[in-house]
């Protein structure tokens, strides 16, 4: 960060507001204010397609100080609408770093500011929620910014996954001997996750968010998998009706993040905000079947509804297995929950080759707890191969 940088003013659509200092570009930019609690991988997530049309505020004090590099990228450039720090560090230090925070951030013209008090405005956005926020280095009047801030559009209702996805199909070819080959619904895809699959010997091919079924399932594709993205699930009719034409055609499915929200879309259940939505890497979720507890990487403010639970929010036992609810394609089961809240966190689908999980098993920058997921896809389409052809 330069010594010279001009003043910035953060103000949140309830009128609250901090002063500090600008960090990367200078300007204005408005989105959701969301805090992420990882104390490493702000790389991966400042470029996380899922981050798209919100403004991130960095738990961790320390901030820049490995770089960046043009490997850990899990798109090809940043997504976040604004980043909120403590303390950028004022050089990076790391062999692998190619470039600093800061000049990354000006080069994507991504507005941010510094010198902060991040842990009282965490705090604040914990007791009030999720909210609209605006960063501004062109001006200092606290009113000027708000009126901006309050004409901005609000996440709920926002359709957003069309506008990070890619435009062009694309194939990421297996690494070894080919396995299987797996369609995949881009509605924000991250870079590492189809790399888990390759990993496998999978040859995964990307698509654009408003694929349907039918071109999805063209080439008889081993698995579809539906991947994490931003925005409000409730508008993506286009995701959901292409994930029931998957079931129907009985081909295995595995989803992630907004992925998980519209299998449960497609299996009848609602999805509603969270009060401030869970991003970071440490995040712990018992597996209700087997009462293991996973740290796992986070990344959504919305979460589906879950037929146990009495009322948007309203927390799962973490102590009792699963109960299976009626769906359209038979009986399914709330497979995870979050123990720090309650909120459904996966689905299994006890008819149907069907599976999905409210959080990142490629865990990218970690941790890698979840990991076997991708074996259990695995595992799916192998039983299914073998239903197949006996």
């Amino acid at each position: 960060m330069s010594v010279t940088a001009p003043p910035a003013l953060l103000v949140l659509e309830d009128g609250r507001a901090f002063r500090g200092e600008a960090f990367g570009a200078i300007g204005l930019t408005v989105g959701e204010a969301v805090f992420n609690t990882g104390m490493t991988g702000y790389q991966e997530t400042l470029t996380d397609p899922s981050y798209a049309g919100q403004v991130v505020v960095m738990t961790a004090p320390l901030i820049g100080n490995t770089g960046m590099n043009d490997e850990d990228g899990e798109s090809d450039g940043i997504q976040v609408a604004g980043l909120v720090v403590r303390d950028p560090s004022p050089r990076p230090s790391n062999w692998r770093s190619q470039r600093s925070l800061e000049s990354e951030l000006s080069a994507a013209g991504v507005v941010g500011i510094s010198g902060i008090d991040t842990r009282a405005l965490t705090r604040h956005l914990r007791e009030r929620g999720a909210m609209r926020v605006g960063v501004s280095s062109l001006s200092a009047d606290v009113d000027e910014v708000l009126a901006a801030v309050r004409a901005a559009p609000q996440m709920t209702g926002a359709d957003l996954a069309p506008g990070v996805s890619t435009t062009q199909s694309y194939v990421v070819p297996a690494i070894g001997r080919l396995r299987f080959r797996v369609a995949a619904l881009d509605l924000g895809i991250k870079t590492m996750t189809p790399r888990r699959m390759a990993q496998r010997g999978i040859e995964v091919e990307v698509h654009p968010a408003l694929t349907t079924a039918d071109d999805l399932l063209i080439g008889s594709p081993d698995g579809v998998f539906i991947s994490n993205g931003p925005g409000d699930p409730a508008t993506a009719d286009y995701a959901v009706a292409a994930v029931r034409g998957v079931l129907d055609a009985g081909v295995p499915l595995f989803g992630i993040c907004f992925g998980n929200q519209i299998l449960g879309r497609a299996l009848g259940l609602a999805t509603y905000k969270l009060r401030y939505g869970h991003h970071g890497i440490n995040l712990p979720v018992l597996d209700r079947s087997t009462g293991k507890v996973e740290v796992t990487a986070h990344n959504h403010g919305f979460a589906i509804q879950a037929p146990d639970g009495s009322g948007p929010g309203e927390p799962l036992s973490a102590t009792r297995r699963p109960l299976p609810f009626s769906t359209p394609y038979g009986p399914a089961e709330i497979s995870h929950v979050c123990l720090n809240d309650g909120v459904a966190e996966g689905l299994n689908c006890l008819d149907v080759p069907a599976f999905s999980v409210q959080y990142h098993p490629e865990a990218a920058a970690g941790p890698h707890d979840a990991d076997y997921l991708f074996d259990r896809f695995v595992e799916l389409i192998s039983i299914r191969g073998r239903q197949v052809h006996a």
